[in-house]
């Protein structure tokens, strides 16, 4: 897990009028809205006695803690502290860790890390968010697995024709094999790539909407950061499906999948659920195997799996985690889990 990163929290539609705890990167977070509806996120633990500011009341612009009353603004000051009077000087020290915050694409973002602004890596973009053309829908899930296996999934050409019967022939195809990889993008925030596949016809008259007579198709995916990653659909000329995965690690072990899906084919609202339930469908059929993988986390160095051609996207992802390690930026997870009944983390922000 890194920090200084862009990570998807909570969808905005959720976050309403009470502050709600979200795990990330292995430690709690407050979220809340102040007077003038925008979203704050600070680290949970109260620099007093520990209190947990999720479980506390929002007050205004301030969220109070439960244990003793003392409020902090979005920014993390400390604004009050009861026990010292109403007209208390406030100490400096008395601040938690406050976070960069946007709400963007339906979802509220979180900068957790301390880079200055014009050095932080960027989120990724939705293009045709806000085209008429387009349509979009929402899913939110929880997995039991590392977000690294995740990512590499969407990066990986060849688990389609096995793992999704929709996408693939089940491995039933003899002539079956990935062709050329056409990368794209300049690689400096992570791999990219394009390639053509053929799938099955659509077994459905609403989805033989979407696709042509012919079975091939061309998609793609590609990162931004460690986290984010878009797919490219490519049905036929003019028809396509543009999925946005932003994924926030809950921990080593489960993250916090946010999936923004776009479409511009059978864009009539009625249609949302469908478009989901097909989404969900493939969603389940990743979990199936995700949630197996052995080891559970990639491993730290290639040489202990074999890796082909088709693999080409995914080595490129780990050169670019390599390099954020390099920086610094890499939590040591063992070291805050032995100490975590000792000390209080926090993830350093600006």
């Amino acid at each position: 897990m890194y920090i200084n990163f862009w990570y998807p929290a909570i969808l905005g539609s959720e976050l309403t009028n009470e502050p709600v705890k979200v795990r990330m990167l292995g430690q709690n977070f407050v979220l809340f809205r102040d007077t003038g509806g925008n979203a704050q996120c600070l680290s949970n633990t109260c620099v007093h006695r520990g209190g947990s500011l999720a479980d506390g009341k929002i007050k205004g612009d301030c969220i109070e803690c439960p244990y003793h009353g003392w409020q902090y603004t979005g920014e993390g000051q400390c604004h009050r502290i009861p026990s010292l009077g109403p007209k208390a000087k406030i100490p400096g020290r008395t601040r938690v860790d406050a976070y960069p915050v946007q709400e963007k694409y339906g979802v509220v973002f979180a900068f957790l890390g301390d880079l200055p602004e014009n050095e932080r890596p960027p989120m990724m973009e939705i293009p045709e968010f806000d085209d008429d053309r387009w349509r979009a829908t929402w899913i939110n899930l929880q997995a039991p697995f590392n977000y690294e296996r995740s990512i590499e999934n969407g990066l990986d050409p060849a688990h389609n024709e096995f793992v999704h019967p929709i996408h693939g022939y089940s491995g039933e195809n003899a002539e079956y094999k990935v062709g050329n990889l056409r990368l794209v993008g300049d690689g400096k925030w992570g791999p990219g790539f394009f390639h053509t596949f053929k799938s099955p016809p659509a077994e459905t008259a609403e989805w033989r909407q979407v696709k042509d007579a012919s079975d091939a198709r061309e998609a793609g995916s590609g990162t931004i950061g460690p986290n984010h990653m878009w797919t490219y659909i490519r049905y036929a000329p003019g028809k396509a499906m543009h999925q946005y995965l932003y994924e926030c690690p809950i921990d080593e072990g489960n993250v916090n999948i946010f999936l923004v899906n776009l479409r511009n084919q059978l864009i009539d609202p009625d249609r949302d659920q469908m478009v989901n339930d097909r989404n969900w469908t493939i969603i389940s059929q990743d979990l199936a195997v995700l949630s197996k993988l052995s080891p559970t986390v990639t491993p730290p160095t290639n040489t202990k799996e074999f890796m082909v051609p088709a693999d080409k996207p995914i080595l490129m992802y780990r050169e670019k985690l390599a390099e954020w390690d390099h920086n610094g930026w890499r939590i040591d997870s063992e070291a805050v889990n032995r100490n975590r009944d000792k000390v209080a983390y926090a993830v350093p922000s600006p």
